[in-house]
């Protein structure tokens, strides 16, 4: 039986506006995301054109947030960008538009059945960061990353497509949005441990208080050293298990994608989870710098994404599962 391929509900070539829009949102995702570059490179070129509106548009919602406006402005900015959002969603942009990532986003949502309810979520986690929230346990946290990251997941899933074939049963396939959800998650986390000294540096906490008090980190990270007393190795290790079993439900995702969108989303979450593999091995490296990897290494992982490998072991270990 042939799989079943969701994927574009419309084929329309892209016009000379909408193909310069494209190239303006795909430069913007090679310089200032190159891990999420190194993926989506694997992907044709409908579906990377559109992955890069989406990171685009991310972008500009997060810059917003990371921004130097004082908190009243950036609540302004990202209204205006929330109602961008629904002139998009009500296919109001035109192709000659002098926004280069609304066309671009426009054209991709006609292209492909993207959740745009997913950035409307995106901006809420951003508001959340402006407003200076902090997150007492895991649940709490876990609530800004589905925001932040988690959508993202979700409407990723929407360019990718699934394909059903009859190693899934249909109770697992419409589990679909779930692990890209989930996955979103182990890749957040991953960031928050990497980025906690300069987190930090910008008056943000993103740890949950309970996790912090329990290893004696309270005080913050303000330096290239934990806290005195502290068990900073001990939290690091208890948040890095806590994504690990993140990957892990998110990696059950991989099968239900064809080969170019698994390979895609492997190399993403395979660049993470070795960051993550680093992090555990020297947790006191995220207080002294960013940590990341080499390209020879990144390029290692796309070519096992692309091989299909990680697919397959998730899908072996899927099916011993069920039995």
């Amino acid at each position: 039986m042939s799989p079943n391929v969701e994927g574009p509900t419309h084929a329309s070539a892209p016009s000379a506006p909408v193909l310069a829009a494209y190239s303006y949102c795909e430069a913007v995702t090679g310089t200032q995301a190159r891990n999420f570059a190194y993926g989506i490179r694997l992907l044709p070129t409908d579906k990377r054109q559109a992955m890069s509106a989406l990171y685009a548009f991310s972008r500009r919602v997060d810059d917003i947030g990371d921004g130097t406006l004082p908190p009243e402005a950036k609540l302004v900015r990202l209204e205006e960008t929330r109602a961008l959002l629904g002139r998009i969603r009500a296919e109001e942009v035109e192709e000659d538009d002098t926004d280069p990532v609304a066309v671009a986003l426009a054209h991709a949502a006609r292209r492909f059945p993207i959740p745009l309810g997913g950035l409307d979520e995106l901006i809420d986690g951003v508001l959340m960061d402006v407003r200076g929230e902090e997150y007492e346990t895991w649940d709490d946290l876990k609530a800004y990353c589905r925001c932040v990251a988690g959508a993202i997941g979700r409407l990723s899933l929407g360019v990718f497509g699934t394909v059903h074939t009859g190693g899934l049963g249909a109770a697992e396939a419409a589990r679909a949005d779930e692990y890209a959800d989930t996955l979103g998650l182990a890749l957040q986390l991953t960031n928050i441990l990497r980025d906690v000294r300069e987190d930090a540096a910008n008056g943000r906490t993103y740890l949950p208080a309970e996790d912090l008090a329990k290893f004696g980190c309270s005080e913050g990270f303000h330096g290239d050293r934990a806290p005195a007393g502290a068990d900073f190795a001990g939290l690091v290790h208890h948040e890095v298990r806590r994504a690990r079993a993140l990957f892990v439900e998110g990696y059950r995702l991989l099968p239900m994608l064809d080969r170019r969108s698994g390979a895609c989303v492997a190399a993403m979450a395979g660049i993470y989870r070795r960051l993550l593999d680093r992090i555990e091995r020297e947790p006191e490296a995220v207080l002294r710098g960013r940590v990341s990897l080499p390209t020879h290494e990144k390029a290692y992982v796309a070519v096992r994404g692309l091989s299909g490998l990680d697919a397959r072991t998730i899908s072996r270990q899927s099916t011993r599962r069920r039995v």
